[in-house]
């Protein structure tokens, strides 16, 4: 994507470094951040530096190539193990994050300069497969379209392109009338503040919207479609994504709205069964208790939005069963939410 004429990727490797956007400063400031250990690039995950399904896998990628490039010969196993688990355990719900360190650690076996070439495999097959995921999903939408979409899939998501929004900005190009509900995503206003910037920075007409106000919107047929992306997607079409997504999808089910999701097959686990066995992580509720913003200086700061000494709880993704989901749009097609459908496209 472009940003002040320039093109950029979410997150890139070269030499021992691993960089990636700033994305927790936008939309305020855009700044590029370095990480030049395999610890930096965990910190930046952790702290969501670098957020979104397939850029998680792509900078856990690459963290482990940085691993494996930083080890001693005398104590290379034993670090590498460690390296690994530190990695594994920054954003436990990303199935991306699981299978891009798998990847690499298995060709790190062979050598770091083949956990590198790994890891830059990793990075580019999730900008094919974001692309494709766009033109499959560009079949969906009209001529004239309102789309809701919830946090942020787009390419801030994702090395490029993204999901949930790489169908809206194929459909732009193609000239097509498309216009996108944003919800705010509390608590870290994901949706408020990347999925807008993003919109704007493309020229996509938008608007930002409360949480709460998606049924009042479906109720007056405002909203034709949803699209929303994933973190995880069991065997069965239950699928993981940001807290509220859940909410979405009874709403649009109830008011006969095509609920969505937008995902690379590198998304879905096998291993488990259905969504019932999907790791939810909790997150600090200092993310549901302050706000961060510019204050008249343009300085960015953290202020207290709740009331002093109430305590948060702060889920940071819910599970949305299959019966909710009217497709999946994936690098090889748009499918059913059902095992078989699954099964199919995993060639399993």
């Amino acid at each position: 994507m472009l940003v002040n004429d320039k093109s950029y990727q979410t997150v890139w490797m070269e030499g021992n470094s691993v960089f990636m956007i700033q994305q927790n400063l936008l939309p305020f400031e855009f700044k590029i951040h370095e990480c030049k250990t395999y610890w930096d690039t965990c910190m930046a995950i952790t702290d969501m530096i670098v957020r979104g399904a397939g850029a998680i896998g792509a900078a856990a990628g690459f963290a482990m190539a940085q691993a494996f490039m930083a080890s001693s010969s005398k104590e290379k196993a034993v670090m590498i193990r460690e390296a690994r688990t530190d990695i594994e355990n920054t954003r436990p719900t990303a199935r991306n994050l699981f299978y891009a360190v798998d990847r690499v650690y298995q060709a790190g076996l062979n050598s770091p300069e083949s956990a590198l070439v790994e890891a830059q495999k990793v990075a580019q097959e999730d900008m094919t497969f974001s692309k494709a995921i766009g033109v499959y999903g560009s079949e969906l939408i009209g001529k004239k379209a309102n789309i809701l979409t919830h946090c942020n899939a787009g390419w801030l998501a994702f090395v490029d392109y993204g999901t949930a929004l790489a169908p809206v900005y194929l459909a732009k190009r193609q000239g097509k009338d498309v216009f996108v509900y944003v919800d705010e995503t509390r608590p870290r206003s994901q949706g408020g503040r990347l999925t807008a910037w993003e919109l704007k920075n493309d020229g996509v007409p938008h608007v930002i919207i409360p949480d709460n106000a998606a049924a009042s919107l479906m109720a007056q047929g405002k909203i034709d479609m949803v699209i929303t992306g994933a973190d995880r997607i069991a065997a069965n079409g239950d699928t993981a994504n940001k807290i509220g997504t859940f909410d979405r999808a009874i709403l649009a089910k109830e008011f006969g709205v095509p609920f969505y999701i937008a995902a690379p097959t590198s998304t879905f686990d096998m291993s488990c069964r259905t969504g019932k066995d999907i790791t939810i992580e909790e997150r600090s509720e200092d993310e549901v208790l302050y706000q961060t913003g510019p204050d008249d200086n343009g300085n960015l700061v953290k202020v207290r939005v709740c009331s002093p000494g109430s305590r948060a709880l702060n889920p940071a993704f819910d599970v949305t069963p299959a019966k909710y989901i009217t497709g999946i749009i994936t690098e090889k097609g748009i499918i059913k939410a059902h095992p078989q459908s699954v099964k199919k496209v995993m060639g399993k």
